[in-house]
């Protein structure tokens, strides 16, 4: 059971944020082209920043159901899954940190960013490898007390804004089994973002192409064993996609509420939108889609929780979502339209956004080959 009276307070809470705090600068945050600092202390203030993170490490407590409902809140309030991806970047750039145990890489990187006074970013994705992260190229040499680090990475969320990033290099041979996770910081000598990238949405989250140039960084800042850092990424996997699936389903309920509120208001031919039976028809194959989406990914949202197994369950619920999204979001730019196109329209702006999500945290191609080997579809 996923509500409780915990969960409705959180919830509560995190709408009051994001209509105080978010709403009214997401327009020039868009412009800007990245979200302030101060937006990261001022969240982490009102406790909401760092949910599913134990306590004992800086975090507000909670599990992974806390997450899914503080995500639905902050989405189903109007604020952007741009925006969202650029706060919450925390999100996956410290699991791996904390699942290694070590204490003092959390006392040093963990407590701050969990503060909201260090933005973190996750470095995985290169210029040829994405979804496939055990080719990744970039390579750490050790140096004596130092690994010396040459590559690049490509489309890392917040990468610009990031005092630090945790970085997945090939320390040993070709393979899984040879990936490391490394924590490199903002002032590394040889540790460049080479530029900023324009992107077709999430306009509020600043992405980059990092560039590493025998970049030294501290071997204590190795995260776990040396090549032990696919297993690490692996584990981050689920959660991660569970979100993606929340951000899908929680931005098809607000483009549904959006295009329910204005069909009331719209009037054509002397009657309201709504009053058409295939305006209606719309907008109950909207809502059957994302209570389908929502109960399915709440639920294998339940069983991760309770530590069962469901990285393939957690495939279909990511593409299951993000197909309600593609769905939603186009029906709801149709009922709007032509004010639908227009850059002042939220629905707009959503229509771009959501486009990401089936490219982003495993690409639904490599979702449906990843399932259909989990459940031994094979040959």
């Amino acid at each position: 059971m996923i509500e409780t009276a915990e969960r409705t307070a959180l919830a509560a809470a995190m709408k009051q944020f994001v209509s105080r705090e978010i709403l009214p600068n997401l327009p020039g945050w868009e412009r800007d082209g990245q979200i302030p600092r101060e937006v990261h202390r001022e969240i982490a203030k009102a406790g909401l920043f760092a949910v599913g993170f134990p306590e004992e490490i800086g975090g507000d407590g909670g599990d992974t159901l806390d997450m899914v409902v503080a995500t639905e809140a902050f989405l189903e309030a109007g604020g952007s899954s741009g925006a969202h991806a650029a706060l919450f970047t925390h999100g996956i750039a410290l699991p791996h940190i904390i699942a290694s145990g070590d204490q003092d890489l959390i006392e040093r990187f963990v407590r701050p960013a969990l503060a909201g006074e260090r933005v973190c970013s996750l470095g995985i994705t290169e210029p040829d490898a994405g979804s496939d992260v055990a080719h990744l190229r970039t390579t750490a040499v050790r140096d004596g007390d130092d690994y010396v680090v040459n590559g690049a990475k490509m489309f890392i969320t917040s990468g610009i804004r990031a005092d630090f990033v945790t970085t997945a290099v090939r320390t040993g041979g070709p393979g899984a089994s040879g990936i490391s996770l490394l924590v490199i910081e903002r002032d590394t000598p040889g540790f460049t973002v080479s530029r900023k990238l324009d992107k077709m949405g999430w306009l509020c989250s600043d992405t980059a192409e990092l560039s590493f140039v025998d970049c030294r960084v501290p071997a204590r800042n190795l995260v776990g064993a040396e090549n032990g850092g696919f297993q690490l990424i692996g584990q981050v996997f689920v959660p991660e996609r569970i979100i993606a699936a929340v951000h899908a389903y929680s931005v098809a309920q607000r483009c549904l509420d959006l295009s329910l509120a204005y069909c009331r208001e719209r009037e054509t031919f002397g009657k309201p939108l709504i009053a058409r039976q295939v305006v209606q028809h719309k907008l109950v194959q909207m809502r059957q889609r994302i209570e389908l989406s929502r109960a399915y990914t709440r639920e294998v949202a339940r069983r991760h929780a309770a530590g069962e197994f469901v990285a393939g369950e957690v495939c279909l619920a990511k593409n299951a979502a993000v197909e309600t999204c593609k769905y939603v979001v186009d029906e709801a730019v149709q009922l709007h339209g032509g004010m639908g196109y227009m850059r002042e329209s939220e629905v707009e702006r959503h229509y771009r956004d959501t486009r990401i999500l089936g490219i982003g945290a495993g690409a639904t191609e490599v979702m449906t080959d990843l399932a259909a080997k989990i459940f031994g579809y094979g040959r």
